[in-house]
């Protein structure tokens, strides 16, 4: 393998950290869900179903068990019969079609009895230290109902139907780190196989989507008798599990600007070296031209009915035509390669097509980037206190740094304060509303950190510049967060949005994107500025089917089918 010579710096964060371009990111080698099926691969993870009670109505419970080389880890999920008009994707439903718990160890049969006594009730419940996470799944109907109808036919589902939905269950939450009593991320923090940023609820997720395969395949067989087919293991990799997520998830990127930074660090970082590289050897080439291939074809299932993604979509679907001018003209054997295919994409593509490229041309080059994933976690915890010996000068050019953009705004202009973020009392769920039509603005959140960076930008123009920035958040405590934030992007230069968050036009799908890509999500389908439904490991192995050879790559389908 080639190596980089490190000498193409990082994106500038000016330039990544737009909403336009955040709400662009595709998943990559560094996504969650590949990191963590690299490591059961590689490490030899032993999985086993030593529970599976479920009678013919499809209610009942099981149990999965995953064995690392140092810890087990057991998804335990209910079954329910639920009836369809209580059937919903909203965060406030209070029934679901299945409910499951990741449980720390084997649970005995006292554990399974109390959970099924809180794990249904979902928030309403409470779990206990010995679970890690909570989660619960509704069924995609219309396909479900198909998988279930042609098995116990002894037939297989039609594959266009499974390629267009691409999942039996979609999730609406999997909770982790402390929630509704969970155990707290410290308690496993520790332990490399779940260190890394939401590699306990990957796993459940994974683990679900077993589940789901077997359940779907039981209710068949009840159905059909005799007579009914095993789902073929080929058509089964294509159902991944959707999730619904909304709001909730968007104000995580502006609350954790260190974790946020590191990923983003990590992924530009990964990027540059690959940019930095002199020359490819003919196996790197073909390696990139086939994902590039395969990376076509799955775009090709992705399906839309909202303005905005339908218009990124054309936009990406010009872009793969331009990128295939491109390759089939070009040599990518020398003279830094993807140097050029990045530079040339930033002049001829969208950002959907530019982020693509991004993270298709780290597929080759593994040893060189796949390391990086140990970065992605925050283990700084010293980073949230404040300097207050720091001076003021050097806050204020902390603050420039990171919000110039921002600083001369007018932000008593509604178009620029439109929104507010606020927590609803309901549901104690993040929601944005408008801050001049409703009584929301003595409740909002400290999520629009370009306004709260300006306002203390001007309070600190009156300030010394060599006074210690104590005396000043003495006087003005109302600006600490700000203050703590600028100290922070020290360490974190892609911990801060360049965007408003609370301005007219702002889309938190975008924020909703950036994170979902992370966790190695596809086919993006928005149904408002506000929630998106994706999915998640479709085409990943199944336990019983994976190995060194299909851990990685199984997001992108191979060509013919």
């Amino acid at each position: 393998m080639n190596t980089a010579n490190p000498n193409i710096e990082r994106r500038d964060p000016a330039t990544v950290m737009r909403l336009s371009r955040l709400g662009s990111l595709h998943q990559c080698r560094l996504s969650f869900m590949r990191q963590l099926t690299r490591r059961m691969a590689a490490e030899q993870w032993v999985f086993t179903r030593p529970v599976f009670d479920i009678d013919d109505n499809g209610v009942g419970h099981a149990v999965y068990s995953a064995q690392s080389p140092d810890h087990i880890y057991s998804l335990v999920a209910f079954a329910h019969d639920l009836p369809p008009e209580q059937r919903s994707d909203r965060v406030i439903a209070e029934a679901w079609d299945a409910t499951f718990a990741l449980f720390d160890g084997v649970p005995s049969k006292d554990d399974i009895q109390r959970l099924s006594q809180n794990v249904p009730l979902q928030e309403a419940g409470r779990i206990s230290e010995s679970e890690l996470s909570l989660s619960r799944a509704n069924r995609s109907v219309r396909l479900w109902t198909h998988v279930v109808d042609r098995l116990a036919a002894g037939q297989q589902p039609d594959l266009e139907q499974i390629y267009k939905v691409g999942y039996l269950m979609r999730t609406t939450a999997v909770y982790g780190s402390g929630k509704f009593g969970a155990a707290d991320r410290e308690k496993i923090a520790d332990r490399s196989e779940v260190s890394g940023p939401f590699q306990a609820e990957m796993l459940s997720v994974y683990l679900t989507r077993t589940f789901v395969r077997d359940l779907v395949q039981h209710m068949a067989s009840v159905k059909g008798g005799t007579q009914t087919a095993q789902l073929d293991p080929q058509i089964a990799r294509w159902l991944g599990i959707g999730n619904s997520t909304g709001l909730g998830m968007a104000p995580f990127i502006v609350n954790h600007p260190i974790l946020f930074n590191n990923w983003i660090m990590v992924r530009e970082e990964a990027i540059a070296r690959v940019r930095s590289i002199e020359t490819a050897t003919e196996a790197e080439v073909a390696k990139f031209l086939d994902i590039f291939e395969r990376s076509k074809l799955s775009i090709s299932w992705w399906r839309s009915e909202h303005p905005i993604q339908i218009e990124k979509l054309t936009a990406l679907n010009a872009d793969l035509r331009a990128i295939s001018d491109y390759l089939d003209q070009t040599d990518l054997t020398g003279n830094r390669p993807w140097d050029r295919l990045i530079l040339w994409s930033q002049a001829a593509l969208s950002e959907e097509g530019q982020e693509l490229l991004a993270s298709l041309i780290l597929e080759p080059y593994g040893e060189l980037v796949d390391g990086l994933s140990s970065c992605m976690a925050d283990a700084n915890k010293s980073a949230f206190a404040i300097d207050g010996a720091m001076p003021v000068e050097t806050v204020r050019h902390l603050i420039g740094n990171s919000f110039g953009w921002a600083l001369d705004l007018n932000w008593s202009d509604p178009v620029h304060c439109a929104r507010a973020w606020y927590v609803s009392e309901e549901k104690l769920e993040p929601r944005l509303g408008e801050r001049f039509d409703e009584p929301i603005a003595e409740y909002e959140q400290p999520l629009a950190p370009a306004r709260d960076a300006a306002f203390a930008y001007e309070a600190l123009s009156d300030w010394p510049g060599k006074a210690p920035i104590a005396e000043f958040l003495l006087r003005h405590p109302e600006h600490r967060h700000t203050v703590r934030r600028a100290q922070m992007s020290r360490l974190a230069p892609y911990g801060e949005i360049r965007d408003n968050t609370i301005s007219a036009d702002v889309l938190p799908i975008d924020m909703l994107r950036a994170k979902l890509s992370f966790f190695g999500a596809t086919h993006f389908d928005p149904r408002s500025d506000r929630w998106v439904r994706i999915c998640m490991y479709s085409g990943a192995p199944y336990p019983e089917e994976l190995s060194s050879q299909s851990a990685d790559l199984w997001v992108y389908p191979e060509r013919g089918q």
